[in-house]
């Protein structure tokens, strides 16, 4: 029994440092508005209020959202890490579309250059004079 007691003097330590740090009189930490400051504040293990005072670390970070200005740090690190992935992705879009532009061109290309005329029977001949620089695919006849 004397685990419930110890649990309930943990919840009053988390709920003391929560009126602390959000009026930003912190004693044992830097006093940043995080669970790693709460955890520090309240002298309790940072895993013990994730896993067992979870209800209490999202209480502190409401009241964060709603008492303060500020926005916690959890969240400020997710949007950025979105908008990171948002410019990540109109990038790719935007080299994808560059690509597709580049197989339109290339496709045109090799048909302009293989494209043959029938003069006669059997027989294919390029349109016109073949520059130098180009290489038939069968040979002319």
């Amino acid at each position: 029994m004397t685990a419930q007691p110890r649990h309930d003097d943990e919840r009053t330590r988390i709920r003391e440092a929560m009126d602390r740090l959000l009026t930003g009189q912190p004693t044992a930490s830097d006093g940043s508005l995080t669970a790693k400051a709460l955890a520090a504040e309240a002298d309790v293990h940072r895993m013990a209020l994730m896993k067992r005072h979870a209800d209490l670390k999202t209480v502190f970070y409401e009241r964060v959202r709603t008492e303060t200005t500020q926005v916690p740090e959890s969240e400020n690190k997710l949007r950025k890490a979105v908008a990171q992935l948002r410019q990540t992705v109109k990038d790719q879009q935007a080299e994808i579309e560059e690509l597709r532009q580049r197989v339109t061109h290339l496709t045109l290309a090799a048909a302009v250059l293989t494209q043959t005329e029938d003069t006669s029977p059997g027989v294919s001949r390029p349109l016109g004079p073949v520059p130098d620089n180009v290489v038939p695919l069968r040979p002319l006849g």
